[in-house]
């Protein structure tokens, strides 16, 4: 047990090193939330939340149902990719709105999606950057989350593709 400290300090020490900003971007501001953005891809590389900002947590959110005549449990209930990702992700705009935060704010995101029978069993990676690019294309101003998007094998609603939550952050 007398270990427990210097494997619990060694573990921040490295976690420290992946999340390093350049101390050029610390010195102007220490309390500014740092984005590290990748050249050609609309999400942050990392990013850099000083210990005094606020944080939001939204738990993983599904979409609404886009036409109810549609069977229950089916895809055509739900909608495609690009149209459940846009219902997910104006769900998590109204959370945010609700703690008085904006998209601009999410610092880290995680998609699971699910096979699209539609695309042979693969993920529509094209229908989700349909509808995350409206959130954080150019209207974000730079401001992008670093990302992760898995597939995964099912989701906890039946015709469900995508599964989306985030974490925001605001000095």
């Amino acid at each position: 047990m007398t270990n427990a400290p210097v494997r619990v300090c060694a573990a921040a020490s490295a976690f420290a090193m992946l999340i390093a900003v350049p101390a050029a971007a610390w010195a102007e501001d220490a309390s500014a939330i740092v984005r590290r953005s990748l050249a050609d891809f609309p999400i942050a590389s990392s990013v850099a939340v000083p210990a005094t900002a606020r944080l939001v947590l939204v738990s993983g959110t599904l979409a609404d149902v886009a036409n109810p005549d549609a069977p229950a449990g089916s895809i055509e209930r739900l909608g495609n990719t690009e149209i459940q990702s846009a219902s997910v992700l104006g769900k998590i705009a109204q959370e945010l709105a609700a703690s008085g935060l904006t998209m601009a704010d999410v610092v880290k995101m995680n998609v699971f999606m699910v096979g699209d029978p539609a695309k042979g069993g693969a993920m529509d990676f094209a229908g989700l950057m349909k509808a995350y690019s409206r959130h954080f294309g150019e209207a974000s101003r730079g401001n992008l989350p670093a990302r992760t998007t898995v597939q995964v094998a099912a989701l906890p609603v039946p015709g469900a593709l995508v599964e989306i939550e985030v974490i925001a952050a605001a000095k």
